[in-house]
């Protein structure tokens, strides 16, 4: 017994450590100075996706519960092709997915219509109603706008020129021109140097937390926009902000110097 004593004694001192962890790694410690690029993520915090989620629900029957899994399944498999080493576009990875979820709920789903319910609607999102002035004022204090996406080279251009928000970002950055998908650290440091910043300098805006996990933990600077249904990955480290749009992050970012 007096051994058994001891040895929890000797283990408390570790297990209080441990315990006091998480919550230590998400304690707000002050904001940190101003970013030298903001780096955006594009679907979700920039465009909204309802017209994509009535089209991929529609082809799911109906189904519009199972748009979750589908997201997941997507993103899933986008890790799995880091991992493995192999690399696929977005979109493929969106319509094998969407694929996978008709199989699995025995819903009669072709390749081509599970290409259209995406891909069509994915080209022409419009922006969410504070995009434009948000990225307007951002850019009138002075930062350097950049987009940094899963998609596609060429479907983000094409998203941007329909959505009219080309002109607001100085480069378009795709994971398709390193073959490494996000949340993977190595994509947040390739950005980060093809910018020419420090990753304390480098801040992400998304709405999804994974990426913003993913951010922090490559050191970057993260705000989060909690568009609706959106939260936060309770386990990550937290973001250096956390707002409802964009134009209220914008309120609390200095005039660049």
């Amino acid at each position: 017994m007096k051994r058994f004593i001891t040895a929890v004694l000797l283990t408390l001192p570790l297990f209080s450590s441990y315990a006091q962890q998480p919550a230590d790694s998400n304690m707000e410690t002050g904001k940190p100075s101003a970013p030298k690029v903001i780096f955006f993520d594009v679907n979700e915090p920039l465009l909204d996706l309802t017209a994509m989620r009535s089209s991929v629900g529609e082809a799911l029957g109906g189904r519009n519960e199972l748009l979750p899994l589908w997201f997941s399944t997507m993103l899933h498999h986008s890790l799995v092709d880091s991992t493995t080493q192999r690399f696929h576009t977005f979109g493929e990875i969106g319509v094998a997915s969407l694929l996978m979820v008709a199989e699995i709920e025995g819903i009669s789903l072709t390749q081509e219509q599970a290409k259209t319910a995406i891909v069509t609607p994915l080209r022409s999102l419009p922006p969410h109603p504070d995009v434009r002035s948000g990225l307007q004022a951002l850019k009138d204090k002075g930062y350097t706008l950049v987009s940094l996406t899963n998609s596609s080279n060429k479907g983000v251009y094409t998203q941007f020129k329909n959505a009219d928000l080309l002109d607001f970002f100085e480069h378009r950055l795709s994971v398709e021109d390193i073959n490494l998908y996000k949340p993977d650290l190595r994509t947040y440091a390739w950005a980060a140097e093809k910018m020419g910043v420090k990753p304390e300098d480098a801040m992400l805006v998304a709405a999804h937390g994974w990426d913003i996990a993913g951010a922090k933990q490559a050191g970057w600077q993260a705000a989060f926009i909690a568009r609706p249904g959106k939260v936060l990955y309770p386990l990550a480290i937290a973001p250096d902000y956390k707002v409802n749009d964009l134009n209220e992050l914008v309120d609390m970012l200095p005039k660049q110097q």
